[in-house]
């Protein structure tokens, strides 16, 4: 089976690349990239929502909430 590379492709593979970097900056340490992380999401807490507030899917099976 013949495999076509996409857009989307080019698109995980520079995910993939940039946490790579982020990574080895951080010396491949899981603790140290999420201190990371919680510093840096600190910085856009005004943008996080509540959870609370995150509307539900409603629909068939469903019961809007």
């Amino acid at each position: 089976m013949s495999e076509e590379w996409t857009e989307l492709d080019d698109a995980i593979e520079e995910v993939r690349a940039v946490r790579r970097r982020l990574s080895a900056r951080f010396g491949d340490d899981p603790a140290k990239i999420t201190a990371h992380y919680m510093e840096y999401q600190k910085q856009f807490g005004d943008r996080l929502r509540e959870p609370d507030a995150i509307e539900k899917p409603s629909g068939p099976g469903r019961s809007a909430a």
